[in-house]
């Protein structure tokens, strides 16, 4: 039986992730890297890591682990090599499954293996100097190197099943890609089958587009937006330095300067991306940015490795794969176990907490991490029992 694993953020989890999950299980034991508090859109997630990972664990996940936040809020091709770095680190995994609305491994792979060329680096320095934003460059520069008039590089799922395959390739990993066609709508939504999670964060209720045991998890649990937040998000920004500004990520070319100026000017968060956006810098550029500030991530440790693998949630499959993991040297940290003293243990800590502020409707966040049992099924020991 293979290990079949998917990098995701659950943000919420709905009918589509459940089908996903399925079909993983088909092939063997599954493995789910999540986003934890914070997302890759430069946002909180609509709920806490603890109760997206239980919801995962009920509808059919054996196994989930938290995506470093580091690694969930780099640019799409950070996320997904963050993904696989995590993969990498438990060596015993078989496969990575992941959507694609193109749903042709063999498109998916020819483009990643050309956005690693030196021929594409030339083409993008040149369709970028006429000033067009890195994705649209991206995707002429992959239109005149491939002769493909539409390249898998424009539908979100697309784009992330090849920075999926960019990493497999690049780390010339042994994890092979499992590619799985994406049908629906992401502007609509109402497909109950396969929704939009972008529509579910608009919706109160969820009811026919999210599994019944993930309804009941998250019937009960609060929800977290950046607007709930807002006030807290603006008082740090303000009382930030210069030089903290320019120390923030994906600030080069002079876009921290520009930030800078937004955020000292327009008086809601809104306006600071309005104010500081461009062709060339896009929304959600900005709004990671704009996180990494308030939760006091620059560059240096945006970048670096995160010296641990929090596991959120395990049955009796999972924990045989920890099991292995632990004999291949993985660096796991089970719910209730200090993290080491280091930079990013002190970053989790601080981020967890001021998840806090998010909260839609006031209700109190516990960082359920300090004393919260790893969720399992009735029937499975803690993980780490013997």
């Amino acid at each position: 039986m293979k290990t079949v694993a998917v990098i995701c953020e659950y943000n919420p989890f709905h009918n589509g992730h459940a089908r996903q999950l399925r079909q993983m299980a088909a092939v063997g034991t599954t493995v789910c890297v999540m986003s934890g508090n914070y997302v890759q859109r430069g946002e909180p997630a609509i709920c806490d890591k603890w109760t997206r990972a239980r919801a995962a664990a009920l509808c059919g996940a054996d196994l989930v682990l938290e995506l470093p936040v580091t690694y969930a809020l780099r640019s799409a091709e950070g996320f997904a090599d963050g993904g696989v770095e995590v993969l990498e680190r438990l060596g015993c995994v078989d496969a990575l499954c992941f959507g694609s609305e193109t749903g042709s491994a063999e498109r998916v792979l020819s483009t990643a293996r050309l956005l690693l060329s030196d021929a594409f680096s030339a083409a993008l320095r040149q369709e970028l100097a006429t000033g067009v934003s890195f994705p649209r460059a991206r995707e002429l520069a992959v239109r005149r190197l491939s002769g493909e008039e539409t390249p898998p590089l424009s539908a979100p799922n697309d784009i992330l099943a090849v920075e999926y395959c960019k990493a497999l390739l690049r780390r010339g990993s042994a994890i092979e890609p499992m590619l799985i066609r994406r049908d629906g709508d992401y502007h609509v939504g109402t497909d109950p089958n396969a929704p939009s999670a972008s529509f579910l964060r608009t919706q109160e209720r969820w009811d026919g587009c999210v599994p019944e045991a993930a309804l009941a998890c998250f019937a009960g649990a609060p929800r977290f937006t950046a607007a709930a937040g807002e006030r807290a998000w603006l008082a740090r920004l303000r009382g930030m330095p210069d030089a903290a500004f320019e120390a923030l990520p994906f600030g080069s070319e002079g876009l921290w300067r520009r930030l800078l100026r937004a955020c000292r000017t327009e008086e809601t968060l809104e306006g600071i991306v309005e104010a500081a956006k461009t062709k060339r810098y896009p929304r959600t550029r900005l709004m990671r940015m704009l996180l990494c500030a308030y939760l006091g991530i620059d560059e240096a440790l945006l970048r670096a490795q995160a010296p641990y693998i929090r596991v959120l949630a395990a049955n009796e499959r999972g924990q045989a794969v920890l099991r292995r993991a632990r004999k291949n040297g993985a660096p796991l940290l089970h719910a209730g176990e200090r993290a080491p003293a280091c930079p990013y243990a002190g970053l989790e800590r601080r981020a967890d907490d001021l998840f806090g502020l998010f909260s839609a409707k006031g209700e109190y966040y516990v960082n359920q991490e300090r004393q919260h049992r790893l969720f399992r099924p009735a029937d499975t020991p803690p993980c780490g029992e013997k």
